[in-house]
């Protein structure tokens, strides 16, 4: 394979600045060829080498930081954790890789701490006199006394870790901060249900004075989008929504009717999904992302569209590009983290107006 298409070169491969390699790894993913990802071998050569760029780029952050240059350093960190995250999405759970790869993502966390000084903080959030939330907020390039901010939920699949290591980069300039938690993974919070400590968390956010309380978002990955869509649903200080339109909620409510009951819905029996379709609707402007992002399937969000516009409001989906292969999919993340920023800048700032469907 022709060692000048990888991000990685043989002298130079921290060279690069956090753009250039973000389009590179967007790239990478547009031109993946489906018969070479099932290959194990090829699979693995594109982790190692991805990993060896993210290690370039730890290198360097590192000498940097003791050089007195933060600045370079913390890009250098990102630049490491993009890496990391692209070989993360090449790699299975089985794959040996994983565990070297958490080990990079941890080291390279607590060096990131050290290095952005006000730019990131550790942040624990206190629910009710009763439990604490941990989390990072991470500023971005905040214009004026303050800026807007989107409460980021993970979920145990879509973790807390991958969010910090792509969404900071993704970040990047824009006039808008991130509160990173993961409301939903720890087994010893069982007094509140995920919405209510979602709701201290947008209290812990009003009451900062360099976030904008009028433009707070919500964004739920993967299992944590239902609990976006009800706080978006209950808590009318959101003023804007990526979640799952509470599409999800219904089918898991109706799920053991069709079972008891022998029904079958798929989408090959081109049958209606409109009486999955949620009974509220969000007062804010949603976007529903398509697949692993929410878990919606393109058809359903369709339809939550079309019932969103019938009634005049705001519902945008995008639907990312999805390589498949015969042990999943491989998403090019940095397009879709890319695609939901620019659309939370276009509710929350003064960015331009998107359309209402977009492919990637």
């Amino acid at each position: 394979m022709d060692g000048g298409y990888w991000p990685h070169g043989s002298c130079d491969g921290a060279g690069g600045n956090l753009v250039r390699l973000r389009r590179r790894a967007s790239e990478f993913f547009e031109s993946l060829p489906v018969a070479e990802l099932a290959s194990e071998a090829h699979r693995q050569l594109w982790i190692s080498d991805w990993a060896r760029v993210a290690e370039d780029y730890r290198t360097l952050s590192e000498f940097a930081r003791a050089g007195g240059s933060s600045r370079i350093a913390r890009e250098a960190w990102m630049c490491s954790q993009t890496a990391i995250e692209v070989a993360r999405t090449l790699s299975c759970r089985e794959d040996i890789a994983d565990a070297a790869l958490a080990d990079k993502v941890a080291t390279g966390l607590k060096s990131f701490e050290d290095d952005a000084g006000l730019a990131i903080d550790r942040v624990e959030i206190d629910c009710f006199g009763q439990e604490v939330l941990a989390g990072f907020f991470v500023q971005g390039g905040r214009r004026g006394p303050c800026a807007p901010a989107v409460i980021c939920v993970s979920d145990e699949d879509i973790t807390r870790s991958s969010m910090m290591r792509r969404l900071p980069a993704a970040l990047r300039r824009r006039n808008m901060s991130l509160l990173l938690i993961d409301a939903c993974n720890s087994s010893h919070r069982r007094s509140f249900k995920p919405e209510h400590m979602l709701q201290c968390c947008l209290d812990y956010l009003e009451a900062r004075p360099d976030v904008d309380r009028q433009r707070i978002a919500i964004y739920g990955e993967g299992a944590a989008a239902p609990h976006a869509s009800r706080l978006a649903l209950w808590d009318r200080r959101i003023a804007a929504a990526v979640c799952d339109g509470g599409l999800l909620t219904q089918v898991m409510r109706r799920a053991p009717f069709r079972w008891m009951t022998g029904l079958k819905q798929s989408d090959q029996d081109g049958s209606s999904t409109g009486s999955m379709l949620p009974s509220h609707r969000l007062s804010c402007p949603l976007l529903v992302v398509v697949g692993s992002r929410s878990m919606v399937r393109e058809r359903e969000a369709r339809e939550l569209q079309t019932l969103y516009r019938q009634a005049g409001a705001d519902c945008s989906i995008v639907v990312p590009n999805r390589i498949p292969h015969p042990l999943g999919e491989v998403e090019n993340f940095i397009a879709v983290d890319d695609f939901i920023f620019e659309w939370l800048d276009s509710k929350l700032g003064a960015g331009r107006q998107l359309d209402r469907v977009t492919d990637l």
